[in-house]
């Protein structure tokens, strides 16, 4: 057991002792982009990799040094961050200010659904690459481990809410559970949401059923 486990033991403890679960820390997602082995390839050359810059709070999960512009008839967008590892799946995920900006029709839908998901050009220095059905704009939701989800009660794909103690508090319904041993406890809220609640660095959310 490392020293941020037991942190998190002991803070917990304590919310016990006073009558409340600990509060969950909330984090914006901005606009991002997940490339497959083959978009990697076509877009940055073959045999390129993603290259990290740095990890993210999600176990595994890195921002690389790669970057990409959106183009669509109606705009475009650059200086998108790329995300690794790659995935089966090209994902481009939005806030809705970015699909009207840029005239896409996207569903709100979580991470890995790309059920009608709009369509947008990624361009690169040296390339450009269709990527069709693949803009979502990202559902709320609260990663967390098995333990986590046994300490508030709760199990994956279970919907909550949670109300953002900010300057501007906001509750969020309808927030899903994903709940795996490889997560670590955070809610993600996309930058429409985050300016909407004020929110903060360190900023937490109270979950309630």
């Amino acid at each position: 057991m490392n020293e941020n486990e037991i942190r998190a033991i002991v803070s917990r403890v304590l919310a016990d002792m006073a009558g409340e679960k600990k509060e969950i820390p909330i984090e914006s997602s901005a606009r991002h982009v997940h490339l497959t082995k083959e978009a990697v390839e076509a877009l940055f050359g073959k045999g390129a990799v993603l290259t990290k810059k740095r990890d993210l709070s999600q176990p595994g999960e890195f921002l690389s040094e790669q970057r990409l512009k959106l183009v669509t008839a109606k705009g475009e967008i650059a200086n998108v961050a790329v995300l690794g590892p790659e995935r089966k799946a090209v994902q481009v995920e939005l806030s809705m200010t970015d699909c009207r900006s840029l005239g896409i029709k996207a569903p709100v839908n979580l991470s890995g659904d790309l059920n009608g998901a709009g369509s947008v050009y990624l361009v690169s220095e040296n390339a450009v690459y269709d990527a069709k059905q693949s803009v979502i704009v990202a559902q709320n939701h609260i990663h967390m481990t098995p333990a986590d989800a046994e300490y508030y009660g709760v199990k994956d794909s279970q919907s909550v809410k949670v109300t953002a103690s900010t300057a501007r508090p906001v509750t969020f319904d309808n927030v899903v559970i994903r709940v795996s041993p490889k997560f670590a406890l955070a809610m993600h809220i996309d930058f429409d949401e985050a300016n909407a609640c004020c929110l903060g660095k360190d900023s937490t959310g109270k979950l309630s059923l």
